[in-house]
Order: structure tokens, then C-alpha cells, then sequence
């Protein structure tokens, strides 16, 4: 993977949308998850900080921006870090 890229699948693990990697792997496969708009075909989709990803989950679907790729799996108010809410209510 090129420096400054993150593989999709370990970018959500890590910023704690998925419990584990396979099931950061299946969110994207099962076409749950969209990278600038576009639907993420594959895990190894490379993402980079700036973009946008849409998470939609059992119960709700997440909007964020990619602040940083981060190295590990962290508490969440580290994994909070990773990313900015686009769809959260200003305040």
C-alpha cells in the first residue's frame, strides 16, 4: 500500500465501526459501505485522510471524514480521533 493509504477493512476496525477485521471486511463487501460517494468493492479499497465514508449499519448509517489513518485499535475515544462526524447536529 502506497504511504499515506489505509487498507477500508482495517481503517473501520480500527476507528471501531466493525468488532472485528472479517466483519470490517463483510460490511464492505456486502456493500455497506461507500469511500467518496462511490460504493467500496473490495476490503483492500485504499483510503486516504481526507476522504468521505458512509457506513450504514443495522440501525443507523454513519457519514465521517477521514482525519487520520491511525497505526492501532485503541479505546474509542481513541478511535474518535480517526474521524469527524459530517452528519452530526452543529453544537
Amino acid at each position: 500500500m502506497k504511504p499515506g493509504r489505509q487498507r477500508l477493512d482495517k481503517w473501520l476496525w480500527f476507528a471501531r465501526f466493525a468488532r472485528t477485521r472479517t466483519l470490517a471486511a463483510r460490511l464492505v463487501e456486502g456493500g455497506y459501505v461507500r469511500v467518496n460517494g462511490r460504493r467500496a468493492e473490495a476490503a483492500a479499497t485504499a483510503i486516504a485522510v481526507g476522504d468521505v465514508v458512509t457506513v450504514a449499519a443495522a440501525h443507523t448509517t454513519a457519514l465521517v471524514r477521514v482525519l487520520d489513518l491511525g497505526e492501532r485499535r485503541g479505546g474509542a475515544p481513541e478511535a474518535q480521533t480517526l474521524y469527524a462526524a459530517l452528519d452530526a447536529p452543529p453544537g
